[in-house]
């Protein structure tokens, strides 16, 4: 299951998602997920996938390893949608349990909602599959820069965001080592009742807890040792730059918003 976490990952590429401005993309991104949440019948909702899935084709990322994303959180996915299947008020009762009862309604609703989380946690990977950590901080900077006006440094807010994201895939590789020679030394992880469990995560913590202040301060280390500063003059070897390429999934994103939009207000019945 650890291994199955890819957030921070990045996916080399040229494909158009690769070439377009990192700070276009994280703004798309950002409305994608904000419209997603108003759609509110599948016709808006499918308008969205569909949308999606036009771009994971344009993207070049291999399928599964989206879907790898999804099964990190699969237990969240799966009782969010037993939630909404049973109390889900309204609708033909199609089962009753007693106890609980499992409407036409709660069908739709449950259905509804795990292919909403589906779309928000692929479409978030997408951006940092297609995105590399350097591009991600020269752009986070870029879009938090009228932040300078309160005296905020932009710059080391924009580094420590990234580099939280970047050593995300770092740390679950290390917990994978460090659960694996556990194993080897007899450590039964998997068995047992919630506070056994629990009991049996101190011996991989403690050891995480270090590797973690150890590998920061080594990276603080080689950071002084290169003189970076993350002063406001400083260079970037990459410059980013607008072109027809962003201009068009600028207008792809207003037509999809617009599409849901009038879906909305049509189906609307259907919800």
């Amino acid at each position: 299951m650890v291994r199955d976490i890819t957030i921070g990952q990045y996916f080399p590429g040229k494909s158009l998602l690769h070439r377009m401005d990192p700070r276009v993309k994280i703004v798309l991104t950002l409305i994608f997920i904000f419209v997603i949440f108003f759609c509110k019948n599948f016709f808006a909702l499918g308008l969205m996938a569909a949308f999606l899935i036009g771009g994971i084709c344009i993207s070049g990322v291999p399928f599964k390893m989206l879907l790898k994303s999804l099964k990190a959180i699969m237990v969240i996915v799966v009782i969010t949608g037993l939630l909404n299947l049973f109390y889900a008020a309204g609708g033909n009762v199609l089962l009753d349990l007693g106890f609980a009862k499992i409407t036409d309604k709660g069908v739709y609703t449950a259905i509804f909602m795990t292919v909403r989380i589906a779309c928000l946690i692929i479409g978030s990977s997408l951006m940092t599959y297609t995105t590399t950590p350097t591009m991600l901080t020269d752009a986070i900077e870029r879009l938090l820069s009228p932040l300078k006006v309160f005296n905020i440094q932009v710059n080391t807010l924009a580094m420590m965001m990234t580099l939280a994201l970047r050593f995300i895939p770092t740390l679950i590789e290390e917990i994978d080592k460090i659960m694996n020679a556990q194993k080897a030394r007899g450590a039964d992880l998997e068995n047992g009742n919630l506070i056994q469990r629990a009991k049996a995560l101190v011996p991989i913590l403690v050891p995480l807890f270090v590797s973690s202040f150890r590998r920061a301060y080594e990276l603080a280390f080689a950071m002084e040792c290169r003189c970076y500063t993350g002063s406001n003059k400083r260079t970037r070897m990459k410059q980013m730059k607008l072109s027809w390429l962003d201009l068009l999934f600028v207008i792809g994103i207003a037509v999809l918003v617009t599409g849901v939009i009038l879906f909305n207000h049509f189906f609307t019945h259907l919800i």
